[in-house]
């Protein structure tokens, strides 16, 4: 096992913001992750009994011999550098239920040549052990199950060092205890073009440096890039993870998600948001330690004069919906360490922003209550149930008892590093909406069931209420008509 990195946190204490009243303690969590790149776990030494040896030696002989052979076999990487045949395309296309193992030592090498190592849509492939680098996959597209094939495991593996995403992502897929390091676009790209990814798990890896390419600056607008990026995954648990040194955002979810839970991570020094639940639903986010993240896309904003409050943790679009099946049936952020980061948590919605829109970026995509997106038109669009679910909504969100620390010196900012905020645009696009005006922020900020309570924030915070203009103080936050964050305690001295 790799060697274990503790963060030990300790519970706040504050000041309460009613005179009088007692302070209560927030429990915070404790946490430990591993340093899985720097120490990964050694592979056996020995081929398993019936293991199918492969020679570093020959050229291609992985992709050869697994041709050959029947499904259910276990291959045995032996020490030193793999390759498989010069043409771009050459690849290994495993058989259901195979196994591969690598020995210490044993790297699959693209050589800057090959675009995949591993594909076809076999189920239940297992991958172990292996470094897998040097591939070169076109922008969205993935070295590590390249066709996003169900069932597969990948443990105590490498994937370093390759263009576009280092692994796909298939239904029911296990990623636990490896290294997804400096890939060119994605550390894993959940995506799968047919069908939606169901009981996908992301347990105790180390997800650090990619996107190499810096697709965001060269596509702006993109959103095609992350640690980790979610597009329709229907279950997900995310846990125990180092999320960390990406650059854009940490783990950003993406077009019509359901049921995550992403708790006891570290998320810390991306250079964007440490989390991004976009157009998505029902999720908890728990004891989870987010740190210095957005320094460098917060500030990049903040001196173009952009008033918006770029966070830690962004939602938008996104909220609880009962009538979508999930564990929860709204979301649910309580227990985390927010520290040090450029902002804290921003509600979002864009009110220009629906099934059917021009302004939509999911562009073609409806909201999982309404089938057939052309419904989503005047005259239906105007009146129930069609205008409540034509647009995603970002309501029903619960933040509670986490810890809120900004230390201004540290973040090395005067100003708009320290928001928190739920709010939306003045829709005014297309001039058949029925969403024009204020509507949209009314409903979010006073109508949706957004709720902040029972927190502990030290250091100087604002809130922002409604639109980007509304700066609010947090007795101005806790009273009519926003009456955010009761029973929450407030220390306005920097870093507590």
């Amino acid at each position: 096992m790799a060697a274990p990195l503790a963060l030990a946190l300790l519970a706040a204490t504050g000041c309460e913001s009613t005179p009088g009243a007692r302070a209560k303690p927030t429990a915070v969590p404790s946490i430990s992750v591993a340093r899985v790149c720097a120490k990964p776990a050694a592979g056996p030494a020995k081929p398993p009994a019936g293991a199918v040896a492969i020679d570093p030696a020959v050229a291609g002989d992985l992709a050869a011999k697994t041709r050959s052979s029947p499904r259910n076999t276990t291959f045995w990487l032996r020490p030193g550098r793999h390759r498989l045949e010069s043409d771009r395309y050459a690849q290994v296309i495993p058989k259901e239920g195979d196994r591969y193992l690598g020995a210490p030592g044993a790297v699959l090498d693209g050589r800057k040549k090959n675009q995949y190592a591993f594909g076809g849509t076999a189920r239940n492939v297992t991958i172990r052990y292996l470094t897998v680098r040097g591939f070169v996959a076109p922008h969205d597209e993935g070295v590590v199950n390249h066709d996003s094939a169900d069932g597969w495991v990948i443990e105590h593996a490498t994937i370093r060092n390759n263009s576009g995403a280092g692994l796909m992502a298939g239904a029911r897929q296990r990623v636990r205890a490896s290294c997804l390091r400096d890939n060119g676009q994605y550390g894993m790209n959940a995506y799968k073009a047919e069908g939606r990814i169901s009981g996908l798990v992301v347990e105790g890896n180390e997800i650090v440096g990619n996107n190499t390419g810096d697709w965001e600056r060269r596509r702006e607008g993109c959103g095609c890039t992350g640690g980790i990026k979610f597009w329709a995954v229907n279950g997900a648990d995310i846990r125990g993870n180092w999320v960390h040194d990406n650059r854009g955002t940490g783990l950003w979810a993406d077009t019509n998600n359901n049921d995550f839970r992403i708790e006891n991570n570290v998320l810390e020094a991306n250079d964007g948001a440490a989390l991004i639940y976009e157009t998505s639903y029902n999720a908890v986010i728990r004891k989870n330690t987010i740190r210095r993240n957005n320094w460098v896309e917060g500030r990049r904003y903040a001196d173009r004069g952009d008033t918006f409050p770029y966070p830690a943790i962004y939602l938008s679009e996104s909220g609880g919906e009962p009538r979508i099946r999930a564990r929860t049936d709204k979301i649910e952020i309580y227990r985390n360490v927010l520290e040090n980061n450029w902002s804290g948590i921003t509600l979002w919605e864009n009110a220009d922003r629906f099934c059917n829109s021009p302004a939509n970026t999911s562009s073609g995509d409806c909201t999982l209550l309404v089938k057939n997106t052309g419904r989503c038109a005047q005259p239906a669009i105007a009146t129930a149930p069609l205008y409540a679910d034509c647009r995603w909504k970002t309501q029903r969100v619960d933040i509670h008892k986490n810890r809120f620390v900004l230390d201004r010196s540290v973040v090395d900012c005067t100003g708009k590093c320290d928001r928190m905020a739920v709010l939306a645009n003045y829709g005014t696009y297309p001039d058949w909406s029925p969403y024009q005006g204020e509507r949209v922020a009314e409903a979010i900020t006073r109508r949706q069931h957004n709720r902040w309570h029972d927190n502990v924030y030290l250091g100087p915070w604002k809130f922002v209420a409604h639109d980007p203009s509304r700066i609010l103080d947090s007795w101005q936050w806790q009273s009519t008509p926003y009456q955010q964050d009761a029973d929450s305690t407030f220390r306005a001295r920097d870093g507590g």
